[in-house]
């Protein structure tokens, strides 16, 4: 039985706690680097004392990337400016993970808040790429990538968990859900491929597999390897529980750590049954049938229910999003609210209720 605020070794790296900050996209990067907004946003965080830090999606390619305001880590530039983040998180005590992505057919956007999607080649835009010519939902047509490509970005990806190491990254997580490239490749309702990445469980998988084999590879043994998968996209027909058991099975076996048990994004329409704690029995199924360890995501929010989920072994650790966007330092108030001591930052130290 785990706490919230029980320490979590894994490899080579010891989490001080189990409250993990999901990755968030930030919509704020420059022709894909991150700035000044994103060392205020992830170092707001490390002044909160998480376990983790998860940088937001990260394109390994330029054309990765979701919206023209997303980051790369395309060239040792672009990973060069996440050091001086990561080295303060380190100051703190913190750990940090960065998400290598690749968004597939919901590539170049616009920024959410832009009065249109679709970035033009003018604004920066490019032409999307995925496992099939089928647009996601308002999007334009992507362009199926060929069997060379896919070997090619395969690649890509064992590339940016270098410069990431490099960077002083602690978890590399290969991000493979929400309807994004490799999600493209692994449900059936978006691949239609009738080459050996497509039809079979096994040729629909064989990409993520690929992926996963060369960033082991390459990243060091005491490095944990993360990968964040859709357990389910919430339609008949579509990739399921099930599905995901024995994907999980499948990464265990080369060398993944924890799963980030998310769900959705295939699709634009799901039904999907929004409530707090609604993806975790992703996360215990994984845990209980594919005996891996898992991160519980989505509308976790109060101390009592996360540290619920740990006590009673339905995951392992915590990725808390919105409730930590709204409140960075969630984790020193979740501490004081369970009556648990826990070191604060020397400069916050006089705000601290709860001493013994």
């Amino acid at each position: 039985m785990n706490t919230l605020f029980d320490p979590f070794t894994l490899r080579g790296v010891t989490f001080q706690n189990r409250v993990w900050v999901s990755p968030m996209c930030q919509y704020s990067a420059t022709d894909g680097f991150v700035g000044a907004w994103h060392s205020a946003h992830l170092g707001a965080f490390a002044t909160g004392a998480p376990g983790l830090i998860m940088v937001e999606a990260t394109g390994v390619v330029p054309e990765g990337r979701i919206s023209i305001g997303c980051p790369t880590i395309e060239d040792d530039a672009h990973a060069k400016a996440f050091a001086p983040m990561v080295e303060f998180a380190h100051s703190q005590g913190v750990k940090m993970g960065i998400q290598l992505a690749h968004a597939g057919n919901k590539a170049s956007t616009m920024k959410p808040w832009d009065d249109h999607l679709m970035a033009s080649p003018a604004e920066g835009g490019w032409e999307a790429v995925s496992s099939t010519a089928r647009a996601f939902e308002g999007y334009p047509v992507p362009r199926a990538l060929t069997v060379a490509e896919i070997a090619g970005l395969v690649q890509s990806f064992a590339d940016a968990a270098v410069r990431s190491v490099k960077a002083g990254f602690d978890v590399i997580e290969i991000h493979a859900a929400h309807g994004y490239l490799l999600h493209q490749f692994y449900s059936p309702l978006i691949n239609g491929r009738t080459d050996e990445y497509g039809g079979s469980f096994e040729n629909r998988i064989r990409f993520l597999l690929e992926v996963v084999r060369a960033v082991r590879k390459v990243i060091p043994e005491g490095t944990p390897l993360f990968v964040r998968i859709s357990c389910s996209d919430w339609v008949d027909g579509g990739w399921n529980l099930i599905d995901s058991v024995e994907l999980a099975k499948e990464l265990k076996t080369l060398g993944v750590d924890l799963i980030d048990a998310s769900s959705g994004g295939a699709i634009h329409n799901a039904k999907i049954d929004v409530k707090p704690g609604f993806q975790v029995p992703f996360a215990t199924a994984l845990r209980t049938e594919a005996e891996i360890l898992t991160g519980a995501v989505g509308l976790i929010t109060e101390p009592e229910q996360a540290d619920h989920i740990l006590v009673t072994v339905e995951a392992d650790a915590i990725f808390l999003g919105r409730a930590m966007l709204r409140n960075p330092r969630w984790a020193l108030y979740a501490a004081e609210k369970l009556g648990i001591t826990i070191k604060w930052p020397t400069s916050l130290d006089r705000a601290r209720t709860l001493k013994k």
